[in-house]
C-alpha cells in the first residue's frame, strides 16, 4: 500500500500501476497509480492521472454549510458540527468556480463507459447536479439516503435534516456500457427491483475514526454500508475506484474489501494518515465472494421444449397464469394450447400464448406461465433456473 505526495507520482507509477484498455475509445492508459493516496489538491493531482482510466468515481465534496456561529443543543451544549476551513467559500461563485474545476478533472479522467457518484446536502447538491448538467454529464438517478439516526434539528424552527442526496451520473449523454449490477441488487433485496431511496445509519460505533483522545478524526465519515451499495451497483471486481475527496478513507476502504482497486486523494495530512492505517488493515474478500450474479443475457439459453426432454414438466400439463383464471395445456412439442378464452384452442410458444392471453402484442412466457407446485403455483422460470443450474455445474 502506498501514500503518494506532491511530485512523487512517476515514482510511485513505477511501484504500483494498472494497465487498462479503453474499449470504447481503443486508446490505452498506463502508469495509473492504483491502490495509492496521492496528496494534495484533487484538481492538481487528477491533472497528473492518465486520461479515460477511471472506471467509477465516489466524490464527497465539501458541502459549504454556511453555518452561522455554534450550533447547541437545548442544555447549551455545543454540536460538534463541521466548521472546518476545507468546508468555507467566500461565496456562492467560488463555490460554483470550485465545483466546476473538479468535476472537469473527474470527466477527463473518466472513461467513456464509467460513471461518477456525487453525494451531498441541500447546502450544495442542487448547484451541483446543475452544474454536471451544464458540463454534459447525464444524470441516471439520484438516490436518498435516509439516515435512520440523524441528527435532530435543536433549534425546532425547521424540519430534521434526515437525509443527504447522491447523484448518479454516466460520463456523457447517450452514454452506453456502464455498469449496473441490475440482477446482483435485485436478487438482494428480494428479488424486487432495488429503489432509489436507501436506508442507513448514519456512521458511529466501532466503525467511526477516533484519535487518541477520543474525537472524531474526520466530521463527515459515511458508513462503509452506504459505499458497499454504491460501489457494488456501479462496478465490477478488478475496476478502478477514485475518490477526489478521500478523507478518512471508506471509499478506499471498502473498494479494497470488495476486490476493486482504488485511487484517493487527499490534501490533509492528518485525513490522509488516517485512511492510510484503516486501509492497511483491510483484508480482501476471497475471488468466490465476489463473482458477480450473471445477467439475463449472461445465462446459458434454454429452450422451453428443453424442460420437456429433462422430464421437469410433463405433455398434458396445464400451466396456469400467477392467478389460475387463465389455462393452457403443454403439447408434446413444446407449444402451448390455449384452454380459456381469450384465445382458446390457440396454439403457440410460451411467449406468444401469453400474449394472447393478454390481448398484448408480446410477452415473457418464462414469467407469465404458473406450474403447480407441492409450493404452490410457481413461474417456470424456476424450472428454467434449475436447468442453468445444471449446466453451469457440469461447465465445472
Amino acid at each position: 500500500m502506498k501514500v503518494v505526495r506532491n511530485g512523487e507520482a512517476r515514482r510511485a507509477s513505477r511501484i504500483g500501476v494498472v494497465r487498462s484498455r479503453d474499449t470504447a475509445s481503443g486508446l490505452s492508459s498506463a502508469n495509473l497509480p492504483v491502490d495509492s493516496i496521492l496528496r494534495g489538491d484533487c484538481v492538481a493531482e487528477l491533472s497528473k492521472l492518465p486520461a479515460r482510466s477511471v472506471d467509477m468515481v465516489f466524490a464527497d465534496p465539501p458541502y459549504n454549510l454556511q453555518l452561522q456561529g455554534e450550533l447547541k443543543r437545548p442544555d447549551d451544549s455545543r454540536v460538534d458540527a463541521v466548521d472546518d476551513a476545507w468546508d468555507k467559500f467566500e461565496s456562492f461563485e467560488a463555490y460554483d468556480a470550485f465545483t466546476r474545476a473538479w468535476l472537469l478533472a473527474v470527466r477527463r479522467v473518466l472513461k467513456p463507459t464509467g460513471t461518477l457518484w456525487v453525494i451531498g446536502s441541500y447546502h450544495n447538491i442542487f448547484r451541483v447536479g446543475a452544474m454536471l448538467q451544464d458540463l454534459d454529464f447525464w444524470i441516471l438517478n439520484d438516490i436518498v439516503w435516509r439516515k435512520t439516526n440523524p441528527m435532530p434539528n435543536f433549534r425546532g424552527r425547521r424540519f430534521t435534516n434526515a437525509h443527504e442526496t447522491m447523484i448518479w451520473a454516466a460520463r456523457e449523454p447517450g452514454a452506453r456500457g456502464y455498469t449496473f449490477n441490475y440482477e446482483a441488487l435485485k436478487a438482494a433485496n428480494e428479488d424486487v427491483q432495488m429503489r432509489s431511496d436507501w436506508l442507513f445509519p448514519i456512521c458511529s460505533g466501532h466503525e467511526r475514526l477516533k484519535d487518541e483522545a477520543g474525537h472524531k478524526v474526520h466530521p463527515t465519515q459515511k458508513p462503509e454500508a452506504l459505499l458497499a451499495r454504491v460501489i457494488l451497483s456501479a462496478s465490477k471486481p478488478g475496476d478502478v475506484v477514485l475518490d477526489p475527496f478521500l478523507g478518512s478513507g471508506t471509499t478506499a476502504a471498502v473498494a479494497k474489501r470488495l476486490g476493486r482497486h482504488f485511487v484517493g486523494i487527499e490534501r490533509d495530512p492528518a485525513y490522509a494518515d488516517a485512511a492510510q492505517a484503516r486501509i492497511d488493515a483491510v483484508e480482501p474478500l476471497p475471488e468466490a465472494a465476489l463473482a458477480l450474479a450473471p445477467t439475463a443475457r449472461e445465462a446459458p439459453r434454454v429452450a422451453f421444449n428443453t424442460l420437456l426432454d429433462r422430464g421437469l414438466v410433463a405433455p398434458g400439463t396445464m400451466l396456469t397464469d400467477a392467478k389460475a383464471r387463465v389455462r393452457a395445456m403443454v403439447r408434446a412439442d413444446g407449444t402451448l394450447s390455449l384452454e380459456t378464452a381469450p384465445g382458446l384452442g390457440q396454439i403457440g410458444s410460451i411467449h406468444r400464448a401469453g400474449a394472447i392471453a393478454q390481448g398484448l402484442e408480446a410477452c415473457n412466457g418464462w414469467t407469465y406461465w404458473h406450474i403447480e407446485t407441492r409450493e404452490g403455483l410457481k413461474p417456470i422460470d424456476s424450472l428454467r433456473a434449475v436447468m442453468r443450474s445444471e449446466m453451469a455445474i457440469a461447465a465445472e
